[in-house]
């Protein structure tokens, strides 16, 4: 990775609700819900952590729906695919 490169943002997106102990296996991404899924949001430094990230969710066992690079922060309204507000998730 180039010493100058900037992490991407991705917006990962999972099938239902993860509890609080689930989420403690994603640090350092934002989660909130958004009705029956749950969207993980964060920088991850390069490709490596983004296969780390995605060989969690498959160890866990969860149902991986979609994955965004390049992702809108939290105040980017085309983030709203949700059909009511998103509920932030406290980590």
């Amino acid at each position: 990775m180039d010493s100058d490169a900037k992490p991407d943002r991705y917006q990962i997106r999972i099938r239902g609700v993860l509890s609080e102990r689930l989420l403690r296996a994603f640090p350092g991404l934002e989660a909130h819900t958004c009705g029956e899924e749950t969207v993980l949001a964060g920088a991850l430094p390069d490709q490596a952590a983004l296969h780390g990230v995605l060989d969690r969710i498959e160890a866990l066992g969860l149902k991986l729906l979609e994955v965004r690079s390049g992702a809108p922060s939290s105040r980017d309204p085309s983030q709203a695919r949700c059909p009511s507000p998103p509920h932030q998730i406290r980590q």
